[in-house]
């Protein structure tokens, strides 16, 4: 029944393909398991699948490797995949959830055309309201394995009648209609100058090489207290930004001014004692924490590395956790003993752990559910106010942006074509490029009830 009856989208592509294989042949193989078609029918049913999801020249696309697609391609391939013998039942799990708002438009405007097309059933796993908001008929809300409620699109969304479905749709981001207040006065930490990064690819005997423009002149300041949010595209250059503020990787030109000085030119023995004072959040707290370490030794390890005694990094570290929310007990157990959000809780005490003046949260967010989120988010909020720190928040979910920035970055193509208060970017968008994505933002025609923060 697997592929031909029902078949699944999974919601991290990359670990659900064949790094070994190219994807053409991932499509054929599910119906040569189902001894379906003629070999060449299936190349042919392969072809005709990757044009019909949107995927850009499907010839030279079928011998290609996974890697060398994009997150949005990717999940196309997924869903050829499962549509290669037209079943009747598709079950998406989380499907778009690490894609930014233009290509999770196009991936869920694709699921609607299929639906349409082929008359299929379709059950979508997702945390994310607008995408319920956006694509679904009917919605059933789980809560500990238990369905607790479940109705139309309507009155589930506008009527709730569970305690639990209300608290979910209040922690939902609103697109914010006031203006959170900094004092613009406070103590300039960053100040970008015309930052380039620039990537050279393609080069080889017989071809010229490719020169992209990854950050390409871009100027922004950054204050104590101030959350500065960097949007846009996979590919638009936001976490790019973030791996040059910290010198991560090389820069080609411009000026970094952390505190008034310049630190571009620095080498690494001149920039390790100011590391301690920018830190980050990734992205995948679970990846960027080691699985053999105890959570109390991951947070420790910086300050002792930069001078601390053991004995007070413990008791900062306890500190800490307390502070994030999380019982002191966590100091002696490991990563995978916790939630997802429990470990973005750990590695936003692991950045603070130095006493930062500044904080690159990347995408610190994007994995979790709406009421984890919002757990999160109020946390990021509550520690820049009492800490004065300063953060640049880089992510694809514009309603997380309204919610938690003073300011916001749009970023296309390396560049950043519109800059302000999110209540303008959202409301009266001036660049072209900012009004497409501010439009593909799932289900933007739906608006929680905004609560009073």
């Amino acid at each position: 029944m697997r592929g031909k009856d029902m078949a699944m989208i999974f919601q991290e592509p990359m670990s659900a393909l064949n790094p070994l294989m190219t994807v053409g042949a991932q499509v054929t193989e599910v119906m040569e398991a189902h001894r379906a078609f003629t070999p060449d029918a299936r190349k042919q049913r392969a072809l005709d699948l990757f044009n019909f999801v949107g995927l850009p020249d499907p010839k030279v696309l079928y011998d290609t490797h996974p890697f060398r697609l994009s997150g949005g391609q990717r999940q196309r391939v997924m869903i050829a995949m499962a549509l290669a013998l037209e079943p009747p039942l598709l079950i998406a799990d989380e499907p778009t959830t690490a894609l930014d708002v233009t290509t999770q438009a196009q991936i869920l405007a694709l699921i609607a055309k299929i639906q349409k097309e082929k008359g299929m059933g379709v059950m979508f796993v997702t945390h994310d309201f607008g995408v319920v908001a956006e694509i679904a008929h009917r919605v059933a809300v789980m809560e500990k394995g238990i369905l607790v409620e479940q109705g139309s699109v309507d009155q589930v969304l506008n009527n709730p009648r569970h305690p639990y479905t209300q608290r979910l749709i209040a922690a939902v981001p609103h697109l914010r209609k006031i203006e959170r207040v900094v004092a613009k006065e406070g103590e300039v930490v960053l100040e970008v100058a015309n930052l380039q990064k620039t990537y050279v690819t393609g080069r080889t005997l017989f071809t010229k090489p490719r020169i992209i423009k990854a950050v390409d002149n871009v100027s922004f300041t950054v204050r104590r207290g101030e959350t500065l949010g960097i949007v846009g595209e996979s590919g638009s250059g936001k976490s790019t930004i973030g791996k040059c503020l910290l010198k991560l990787i090389k820069i080609d030109g411009g000026e970094i001014r952390f505190q008034g000085t310049d630190i571009a030119g620095y080498s690494e023995a001149q920039l390790r004692p100011l590391r301690r004072h920018v830190q980050m959040i990734f992205q995948d707290p679970f990846a960027s924490l080691n699985p053999r370490h105890t959570v109390g030794r991951s947070i420790c390890d910086g300050p002792i590395a930069n001078g601390d005694s053991p004995r007070d990094a413990e008791h900062r570290t306890r500190e800490l956790l307390e502070l994030v929310g999380l019982d002191v007990s966590a100091f002696d157990r490991y990563p995978n003993q916790f939630s997802g959000g429990q470990r973005q809780r750990i590695g936003i005490a692991r950045a603070l752990a130095l006493n930062p003046s500044l904080i690159v949260a990347d995408e610190s967010v994007s994995a979790l559910d709406v009421s984890v989120q919002a757990q999160v988010l109020e946390l990021l909020q509550s520690l820049q106010k009492r800490l004065q720190i300063g953060i640049i928040f880089i992510t694809h979910d514009l309603r997380v942006a309204s919610q938690i920035c003073h300011s916001i970055a749009v970023m296309h193509q390396g560049k950043i074509v519109e800059f302000g208060k999110p209540t303008d970017i959202f409301n009266n968008p001036q660049s072209d490029y900012t009004k497409r994505l501010v439009d593909a933002i799932p289900g933007k025609q739906w608006e929680p009830q905004e609560s009073v923060v």
